[in-house]
């Protein structure tokens, strides 16, 4: 949630980051207004504590025969006082609801919607072919790889298997990550994948599109569609310390997406899919470090996609296309030549301290003050990978080359067509 003394100090800032978002800017004075009042009831309810207080003193100082009368009076200020804190926790409960509506602050992101991205780098050269480029899943399926048909059987649509060296392939990626995470500092996590409705709300992915988080309602969990919720969570309701620098985790978990609102789209293969496996980066630093750590993210992704040679593009995502919880982000998109266009394969976002206030995670200054840390996250593989390192590196016998660094884990260079 956002800061309520920067909202009083600067209310123009937040109501230009909800109109470049999209939001409504009126939740800015609603959120100012009733700041003032959870002020007034606190301040109400704290001087007739005070007074309550001070009468408690003069019964105890007053003689026998007075006391009757001022025990009436007593009970009179304590039931003021008790409908005084009733009316300080209505005020304090409307303040959390208002914060809670309005997303993080957004810094430096261009404004709009989902197409108003700027393209910020093209790397590596698009593949011709002289043949007919075939899709990954025609590929991932005469490779043996991927097996869609019986993943539907199993779990409906959207479902599928990754077999033979389809399994290969992304343990291989995913593995690969994980040792670049721990060369670059990560510790390495394997988080739960359940998670209790405070940590999903902490994060900040129970807003407008809480449609897409899977909900077991007889267990009152949440399963994650990031490790990020759980790596997120790990620290919460502590003090952490970061006087020897930002800590830093990598998570490796199964992921989970209901893709509500998405039918019709990329329901071919393995694009967008309810199941997949992720290796996710999480930091938690000073607010100082967080652009510099966001940089640093981004760089860990480009030496991750250079790794298995796939040509993409970085985009700065706009203001609209930001998740609630994101000040800004980054995503990388790989070429897909059947496609003719790119498509996202990772993502990094700045949360500066908006998930670290909602879920009270704070270090010590060098004052030996507390203050609340930024968190930042960033995705180093996932299964999708697979649709780009296919497609661009097929060749016209139906064969597959494998990425340089993925083959001593795969075992063999190319993969060719099963019998």
């Amino acid at each position: 949630m956002i800061d309520l003394k920067m909202l009083r100090e600067n209310p123009d800032v937040v109501r230009a980051s909800q109109r470049n978002r999209g939001e409504d800017p009126a939740l800015v004075d609603q959120l100012l207004e009733a700041d003032e009042s959870r002020r007034a009831a606190i301040q109400a309810a704290d001087e007739l504590r005070s007074e309550q207080k001070a009468f408690g003193k003069k019964i105890g100082q007053a003689a026998p025969e007075d006391r009757p009368a001022l025990l009436e009076g007593s009970n009179e200020l304590k039931s003021k006082v008790k409908d005084a804190e009733a009316e300080q926790k209505v005020a304090e409960d409307r303040v959390t609801e208002l914060q809670y509506k309005i997303s993080n602050i957004v810094e430096g992101a261009p404004a709009g919607g989902e197409d108003d991205f700027v393209v910020l780098e093209h790397v590596g050269e698009t593949p011709t072919f002289d043949f007919e480029p075939k899709d990954h899943l025609e590929l991932g399926e005469s490779l043996g790889m991927i097996d869609m048909a019986r993943g539907t059987k199993v779990g409906g649509a959207r479902f599928y298997y990754l077999t033979g060296d389809g399994a290969w392939m992304q343990l291989a990626m995913l593995q690969l990550a994980a040792q670049k995470a721990r060369a670059a500092g990560f510790k390495l996590m394997i988080p739960p994948v359940l998670v209790r409705p405070e940590i999903m709300q902490g994060t900040g992915f129970l807003g407008e599109h809480s449609d897409e988080i899977y909900y077991l309602e007889r267990d009152d969990l949440y399963l994650v569609g990031t490790s990020e919720v759980a790596l997120a969570g790990y620290h919460k309701d502590e003090i952490i310390d970061l006087s020897d620098g930002p800590v830093l985790y990598a998570g490796w978990s199964s992921c989970f997406r209901r893709e509500a609102g998405s039918y019709g789209k990329d329901t071919r293969g393995i694009l967008r899919v309810h199941q997949f496996d992720k290796l996710e980066m999480f930091v938690y630093c000073k607010p100082e470090d967080a652009t510099e750590m966001h940089q640093k993210l981004l760089q860990l992704e480009r030496d991750m996609l250079a790794s298995v040679e796939v040509p993409y593009r970085v985009i700065d995502v706009a203001g609209g296309d930001l998740g609630s919880s994101a000040a800004r982000k980054f995503d990388t998109e790989a070429w897909v030549p059947t496609q003719e266009t790119y498509r996202e394969l990772t993502s990094t976002s700045n949360c500066t301290t908006f998930q670290g206030r909602r879920l009270n995670t704070r270090y010590r200054d060098e004052n030996g003050k507390t203050q609340t840390v930024a968190t930042l996250n960033g995705t180093l593989a996932t299964t999708r990978w697979l649709v780009a390192i296919l497609e661009n590196n097929q060749q016209a016998d139906g064969s597959v080359v494998v990425p340089e660094a993925l083959r001593p884990l795969m075992g063999k260079d190319v993969i060719t067509p099963v019998k």
